[in-house]
C-alpha cells in the first residue's frame, strides 16, 4: 500500500527540518567552551568536520541514490545522525575531543549528507506537476531546523538536564532516532517511477560508468567558477552561522554590561531562530528571483550586498541593526542553496544535473573547514578583535567571489557537436532506431 503523496511531503520535510538543526551549532558553542574547557577553536573544529563530511556524503549520495534508493540512503543517514549524537553525548562523558569529532562530526555529518539528498528527490518525483513548489518547501524545511533546535527542543532539555550538555546530546539522539527512523522507512518512489523504463541515458553511459561519462564536464571551465563563486558565498556565510549566537551576546555585552550569561544566551538562541526562518525563505525569494532575472545576476546580488553587510558589521555595536544584518547574511546563505540548482540545470542539462550538483556541494565541505575554524582562531587569539578581523576575512572572501561572477556563463555547456539524438536524450525522451516518438520533439530541436 503506497503512502498518499502528501504524506510524502509531509515526510521529506520532516526529515529536512531535523537534518537542518546542524545550523543551531552556535548555541552549543559558548557551553561546551565553558563546561568542557575546549578552546573555541577546537569546537569550532568539530562544525567545521561536520559540515565537510556533509558536504563529501552528500557528494556521494547524489551518485548513489538511483542505485540504492531514497529509502535505503534515508534510514542509513538517519541511523548515522542520531548516532552521532549518542557518540558525542559518550565523548562528552569521557572529556575526548578527537571522540567528539568522530560522533558529531564525522558519523553526524555523514548521516546529514546521505540524508540530504534524499528528501528532494523523493517529493520530485511524487510532485512532477508542481516540482518547483515542492522541492522549495521541502529545501525550506532545511533552512528552519535551526529553530527548531534552538528556541524548542536544546533549551527545554538544557533545563531538564540541569545545563548538562552530555545529557541533552544523549536525548538529543534518542528524539532524532525516534522521527527519522520511521519517516525514513515510509519514504517511497510513486508506482509511475518504479514501472517506468530505465532512461537511455544510462543505457548510453561509457564503459567507466557514471563518474568516466561526467568528469570532462568537472574539468571545464564553467564548473571550477561555478564552484569558487558558490565556495565563497557559503564560507562567509557560515563562517557566521558557526558564531552568531556568540557574537550576538559580546555585542549586547558592550551596549548592556549589567545583563545576565542566562539573559545573553537566551537574546542569542533568538538570532538563531529568527535568522534559520531567514534562512529558510532566503531559498524560496532568491530562487524565484532567478527565474526573473536570471542566476548570475542574483549570485552577483549576494555578493556584492553582503559585502556591504559584512563591511557594516566590522563596526556595528547597535544589538537590534546587528542582528538584523545577520539574519540578511543568513538569507544570502540560503539563496546561494536555492540558485545552485537551477543555475547547474541550465548549464549541464537534466542528464549531467545530479552528478555535476553533487560535485558543487563539494564546495559545501570545503566551505566547512574554511569559515567556522578561522572564526574560532581569532576567537581564541584575538578575544578583543576577533569580530573586526572575522568580518574583514568575510569581506575578502565575498570579494573575491564577486570578482569570480563575471565569468559565470548560465548558457548551455556542450563538449562535442550538438546532435538531433543527443538532444532527445538530453530531455530523457527515448530514441529507438533513430525513430522519434510523435509529439515527443522538445522544444528549438527541429529533426
Amino acid at each position: 500500500m503506497r503512502a498518499p503523496r502528501t504524506l510524502i511531503a509531509f515526510l521529506c520535510t520532516l526529515l529536512q527540518l531535523c537534518l537542518g538543526t546542524v545550523y543551531a551549532w552556535s548555541f552549543f558553542q559558548t557551553i561546551l567552551v565553558r563546561q568542557s574547557g575546549w578552546t573555541f577553536t577546537q569546537t569550532a573544529w568539530a562544525f567545521s568536520i561536520t559540515i565537510f563530511s556533509l558536504g563529501v556524503a552528500a557528494a556521494w549520495a547524489g551518485q548513489a541514490l538511483p542505485r540504492l534508493g531514497a529509502r535505503c540512503l534515508a534510514l542509513t543517514g538517519s541511523l548515522m545522525f542520531s548516532g552521532g549524537y549518542l557518540i558525542a553525548a559518550w565523548a562528552l562523558h569521557l572529556g575526548s575531543i578527537p571522540l567528539f569529532y568522530l560522533g558529531y562530526g564525522v558519523i553526524g555529518g555523514a548521516g546529514i549528507g546521505l540524508g540530504y539528498v534524499t528528501p528532494v528527490a523523493t517529493v520530485a518525483k511524487w510532485f512532477p506537476d508542481r516540482k518547483g513548489l515542492v522541492t522549495g518547501i521541502v529545501v525550506m524545511g532545511f533552512g528552519i531546523g535551526a529553530l527548531l533546535l534552538s528556541k524548542g527542543l536544546a533549551p527545554l532539555l538544557l533545563v531538564r538536564a540541569g545545563q548538562e550538555l552530555e545529557q541533552v546530546f544523549l536525548w538529543l539522539g534518542v528524539i532524532f532516532a525516534c522521527v527519522l527512523i520511521p519517516c525514513s522507512l515510509l519514504l517511497s518512489d510513486p508506482p509511475q517511477s518504479e514501472k517506468a523504463p530505465a532512461a537511455p541515458a544510462a543505457a548510453a553511459q561509457p564503459r567507466g560508468g557514471q563518474l568516466d561519462a561526467i568528469l570532462p564536464y568537472l574539468r571545464t571551465g564553467s564548473f571550477i567558477v561555478l564552484w569558487i563563486v558558490f565556495f565563497f558565498n557559503i564560507a562567509a556565510g557560515i563562517s557566521v552561522i558557526s558564531f552568531q549566537s556568540e557574537l550576538l551576546q559580546e555585542v549586547w555585552g558592550l551596549a548592556d554590561p549589567a545583563l545576565e550569561p542566562a539573559v545573553l544566551a537566551e537574546y542569542g538562541a533568538m538570532l538563531i531562530a529568527v535568522s534559520s526562518l531567514c534562512n529558510g525563505v532566503g531559498r524560496l525569494f532568491w530562487g524565484l528571483l532567478s527565474d526573473r532575472i536570471g542566476r548570475v545576476a542574483v549570485f552577483r546580488i549576494l555578493l556584492a550586498s553582503q559585502m556591504v553587510v559584512f563591511g557594516i558589521l566590522m563596526t556595528e555595536t547597535n544589538p537590534w541593526v546587528f542582528s538584523a544584518l545577520v539574519c540578511y547574511v543568513l538569507l544570502c546563505f540560503g539563496g546561494g542553496f536555492a540558485t545552485m540548482p537551477s543555475f547547474v540545470l541550465d548549464v549541464f542539462g537534466p542528464r549531467r544535473m545530479s552528478a555535476v550538483y553533487g560535485a558543487i556541494l563539494t564546495a559545501w565541505a570545503a566551505a566547512g573547514i574554511a569559515g567556522p575554524v578561522y572564526v574560532g582562531y581569532l576567537k581564541d587569539t584575538y578575544p578583543d578583535r576577533a569580530m573586526l578581523y572575522c568580518f574583514l576575512i568575510g569581506v575578502f572572501m565575498l570579494a573575491c567571489g564577486y570578482v569570480f561572477s563575471y565569468l559565470l556563463d548560465d548558457s548551455r555547456l556542450r563538449l562535442g557537436r550538438p546532435t538531433l539524438r543527443g538532444t532527445l536524450r538530453e530531455y530523457g525522451i527515448p530514441v529507438v532506431s533513430g525513430i522519434v516518438p510523435r509529439g515527443k520533439c522538445p522544444p528549438q530541436v527541429v529533426p
